[in-house]
C-alpha cells in the first residue's frame, strides 16, 4: 500500500553536447520536467516527464504537463491509497482524457517509490530478466551525408549495437546510402522519419528497401494506422510505429489492422509503466518484436527505460545511450555508462538504481513547485 502525500515538480534545463535535429525541429537545450513523489513516511520516488518544449513530437509540452499535474493529476493521486503503483494508471484513466506524458511522470515516480520501499530494483518489480540491455544510437539529421557517415562509423567503433538515423523528405536516400556505406551491409541500421511523409510518398519510400534496414520507423502521420497498414503491404522493409502507439488500445488496433511489424514502447509516451506492461503483454502474445525508445531523457528517465527494456520480448537494441552521449554532466549518480554495447541493469539496487545529484539538480532548476495532499478540516 502506498499513499502519496507530496509531489515536487522541477523544470530543469540541460544543454546537449551537440544539437539534435529531427524532421520536426532541432533541440539544443533540453527542458525536462522532473517529478518526485513522496509517501506519508517521507520515502520518495523519481521520474521524468518526456514532453518537450514545443508541441512537435506530441501535443503535450512541459507547460501543459505542469498544468495537468498541478490542476488534475495531483488532486487525484495525493492522499489516495493505492494497493500497487499499477493501480494509478486505471485510476487516472477514469477521470482524465489525454495528458499521458504528464500522467506517466507521476505514475512512474510511484513505481520507483514502491520498489524502493520493498528493496526491489525497478527491473525486478516489472518482471525484468536481463542483467544487461543492448544499446543503439540515434543520430539526428546532419549537415551533409559525409558527416552522417563519419558519425555512424564512430558509433560502431564505440560499441553501439544498432545505428538509427533520422530522415526527412529530401534527406533520406542519400543519407541512408551514406550510413550504410560507412557501417557495412550486415550491421543493423534503421531509419526514423518522425511522421514526416505522406501516403503519396510510397514509391519513394520503397527505394529504402534496397538498403536492408532493420526497420523504417513512423513514416506517416501519428494518428494514421490505416495508411500505415497499406504502406506496410508495399514495403519489404519492416515497419515500426512509435508516435502512433500512445496507449495499449492503440497497440491493439495496430495488431488488428496489421499496421506494423515492430512496436517502439516508450513508457513516458503511453501513460506509464503499467500501460507499457499491457503493451508488452500484447506484443508477447502476438509475437511482435518490441524495443524501448528514448526521448532525450536525463539519467532519471533513462533508468525507467532500462528497467523496462530488461523484460523478455524487447528483442532489439533500444535508444538507451549512455549519459555522455547527450550530457556533459548528468543529474544521476552513477551516470549511465556503456560497456561492450550494453548498459548494466541495476538489479541489485532498489528502485531505479541511481541516486539524484541534488546539488546539480538544484543548479539546473529554473522553477519549482510543491504540492501536498489536502486534509479535511473538522
Amino acid at each position: 500500500m502506498i499513499i502519496p502525500s507530496r509531489l515536487q515538480l522541477r523544470e530543469i534545463r540541460l544543454p546537449l553536447r551537440e544539437p539534435f535535429r529531427i524532421s520536426s525541429g532541432t533541440t539544443m537545450v533540453r527542458r525536462a520536467l522532473v517529478v518526485r513523489l513522496e509517501d506519508q513516511d517521507g520515502a520518495g520516488g523519481w521520474a521524468e516527464c518526456v514532453a518537450g518544449g514545443h508541441p512537435t513530437y506530441s501535443p503535450e509540452t512541459v507547460e501543459t504537463a505542469w498544468l495537468a499535474i498541478r490542476e488534475w493529476i495531483a488532486p487525484l493521486v495525493l492522499g489516495h491509497p493505492f494497493a500497487a503503483p499499477a493501480d494509478i494508471y486505471p485510476h487516472l484513466e477514469e477521470s482524465i482524457r489525454g495528458h499521458r506524458m504528464a500522467r506517466a511522470a507521476v505514475e512512474m515516480a510511484a513505481w520507483d517509490l514502491a520498489a524502493r520501499r520493498t528493496g526491489l530494483s525497478l527491473s525486478t518489480a516489472l518482471g525484468g530478466t536481463r542483467s544487461q540491455v543492448e544499446v543503439g544510437i540515434s543520430l539526428g539529421l546532419q549537415q551533409t551525408p559525409d558527416r552522417l557517415a563519419a558519425l555512424a562509423a564512430e558509433a560502431i567503433g564505440a560499441g553501439y549495437r544498432r545505428v538509427k538515423i533520422k530522415i526527412a523528405p529530401g534527406r533520406d536516400i542519400e543519407d541512408v546510402a551514406a550510413a550504410r556505406g560507412a557501417i557495412g551491409d550486415d550491421f543493423p541500421l534503421s531509419a526514423d522519419a518522425n511522421a514526416a511523409y505522406r501516403p503519396e510518398d510510397t514509391d519513394h519510400l520503397r527505394r529504402l528497401d534496397a538498403f536492408g534496414l532493420v526497420m523504417l520507423e513512423q513514416p506517416l502521420d501519428h494518428e494514421d494506422l490505416v495508411r500505415h497498414a497499406v504502406l506496410r503491404r508495399t514495403l519489404a522493409t519492416p515497419l515500426c510505429l512509435d508516435e502512433s502507439i500512445s496507449s495499449p488500445e492503440r497497440a491493439a488496433d495496430l495488431i488488428a489492422l496489421k499496421s506494423a511489424d515492430i512496436i517502439n514502447v516508450k513508457p513516458g509516451r503511453v501513460g506509464g509503466l503499467a500501460a507499457s506492461l499491457a503493451i508488452h503483454e500484447l506484443g508477447m502474445h502476438h509475437g511482435i518484436p518490441m524495443w524501448c525508445g528514448g526521448m532525450l531523457e536525463t539519467g532519471i528517465g533513462r533508468a525507467h527505460n532500462v528497467a523496462l527494456a530488461s523484460l523478455p520480448g524487447f528483442e532489439l537494441p533500444g535508444d538507451l545511450s549512455p549519459s555522455a552521449r547527450y550530457w556533459e554532466r548528468d543529474i544521476v549518480d552513477p551516470e549511465w555508462t556503456m560497456r561492450d554495447g550494453t548498459l548494466e541493469v541495476p538489479q541489485d539496487r532498489p528502485g531505479i538504481g541511481v541516486e539524484i545529484e541534488t546539488d546539480f539538480l538544484h543548479h539546473c532548476t529554473v522553477r519549482h513547485e510543491e504540492l501536498v495532499a489536502q486534509t479535511s478540516t473538522p
